[in-house]
């Protein structure tokens, strides 16, 4: 389906009509009928209604519910593999021209498009586009927040990278909604639009945190594109950019001024197993079924259909380190596979619907996928600080480890800090999350195959994935 189709579907009628009473229902409510998108939007009820739809779009299988979190990505990043399933073998081997390939990433662009078009709607609704005072501004912050949000993901999967080729294409960045199709444009307008999108949400969202818990709609604010979260997507797009200096200067603020703590190696254990986690969680998408996506994934051994650890994964939380990493315990479980022990990968498994136990959950907990956690702003600042603040960048990376277990590192000889050191422990911490695979694309790194076997190139084109056929095929 190409852009101009999805929008043509999503103009006759939005539906996204959901019930805002709490974050235990108002994202399971299947809209049930077709609201026209002016009068859904010309209330503070109907937009909101609307930006819970775009968030709830969000977690769809194609998109970070499954294919951009602990799927595909992580397949490409080679951190997971399938034996015998050949999707994921041609997926492994970067295979973009199999049709089974072809067809996961259709349907990334179909629904992320598709999405950026309802998020279009509610900034182009004249009581966002003209807001100027609370709740309006907040509305408006948002909804530029996820606009950017979903372009720069489509940008780091379908474009090349940046400092490797300033001058490269870029995709369509959609700002109307209407049958229009926005043209392609250069990678580095794509970045202008990101940064002005984000900067504006930026200062729309300035005021946020004084209407906290006022009403539903600003009640939870983990599951919503914040303050915190538009600053530390800011980090997250300056860095890829390669501007260290502005992707450091949003860390850093991310890292003083939200509130948020790093957890400490005691609260590792469950943090994030298909919950927000209380103290990391920046943003991250409300989702009560998670679990369903995840136990035959990840936690159960289906044949040709669950996703294994790559060999010898666990020689990072060990090889070289001092102290005990709570992770490990945390992260991965073994099961008996044909009389051989076997690492599962459980970190996302919600233990109480595990054990059929939902009901013993703590009602504080808030069900869903962590999508920016606070401990990748410390890697960024770490990483910015190398050349010119070695100290400060050794401090934010013990940070990190010390609360994960490990011992300090001395910063000194065969325990100095350096780039890859940083890479290893962001593997570590982040695997299963989506963002290791766009982590080696930024530094155009080689990729070694999960059974250790193979050396894929950037020279291979494995990080650009080619735009969908139809979309190409409909422009001519």
């Amino acid at each position: 389906m190409n852009y101009k189709n999805i929008l043509a579907k999503t103009f006759m009628a939005i539906g996204l009509a959901f019930a805002a009473t709490s974050c235990d229902s108002f994202l399971d409510i299947t809209p049930d009928g077709q609201v026209k998108r002016d009068e859904l939007l010309e209330t503070n009820e109907g937009v909101e209604d609307a930006l819970y739809g775009v968030y709830a779009k969000l977690r769809s299988t194609s998109l970070y519910g499954q294919e951009l979190y602990f799927s595909s990505l992580e397949i490409m990043s080679q951190t997971l593999w399938c034996y015998g399933n050949e999707s994921v073998t041609a997926l492994g081997k970067y295979n973009y021209a199999d049709t089974r390939v072809k067809n996961v990433f259709a349907s990334v662009w179909t629904d992320m498009y598709n999405n950026i078009s309802n998020v279009n709607s509610v900034i182009n609704a004249p009581l966002v586009a003209n807001a100027t005072e609370y709740p309006a501004t907040i509305y408006k912050g948002e909804a530029l927040a996820l606009r950017a949000f979903m372009h720069f993901d489509l940008m780091r999967l379908f474009a090349e990278q940046i400092t490797v080729n300033p001058t490269a294409d870029g995709i369509p960045y959609a700002t109307e909604f209407s049958l229009k199709t926005p043209d392609f444009e250069s990678l580095s307008d794509n970045y202008a639009h990101v940064i002005a999108d984000l900067t504006e949400a930026e200062r729309l969202l300035a005021d946020e945190k004084q209407h906290s818990g006022q009403t539903a709609f600003m009640a939870d604010r983990q599951i919503h594109i914040n303050i915190d979260a538009v600053r530390s997507l800011l980090a997250r797009v300056y860095l890829t950019k390669g501007d260290k200096a502005k992707a450091l200067e949003y860390a850093e603020k991310v890292i003083s001024t939200s509130g948020y703590k790093l957890k400490t190696k005691t609260e590792v254990v469950n943090d994030v197993a298909g919950v927000l986690s209380k103290k990391e969680c920046l943003f991250g998408v409300y989702y009560a079924k998670f679990y369903s996506l995840v136990s035959p994934k990840l936690q159960q051994t289906i044949s040709y259909s669950s996703l294994d650890l790559r060999d010898g994964f666990m020689e990072m939380y060990e090889k070289g380190v001092s102290g005990l990493d709570y992770r490990t315990n945390a992260y991965f479980t073994s099961v008996d596979m044909g009389g051989t022990a076997r690492y599962r990968l459980c970190k996302f498994t919600d233990i109480y619907d595990l054990q059929n136990n939902a009901s013993a959950r703590p009602a504080d907990l808030i069900l869903g996928i962590n999508l920016i956690r606070l401990p990748e702003m410390y890697y960024i600042a770490a990483e910015c600080l190398l050349d010119n603040n070695y100290n400060k960048a050794v401090e934010y990376y013990n940070e990190v480890i010390t609360n994960r277990g490990l011992d300090p590192i001395s910063g000194e000889g065969d325990d100095s800090l350096t780039q890859e050191v940083i890479n290893v422990e962001r593997y570590r911490e982040m695997i299963g999350e989506g963002q290791t695979f766009f982590n080696m694309k930024r530094q155009n790194l080689d990729i070694v195959s999960y059974d250790n076997k193979t050396t894929y190139r950037p020279a291979d084109g494995i990080y650009v994935v080619p735009v969908p056929d139809s979309e190409k095929e409909n422009r001519n």
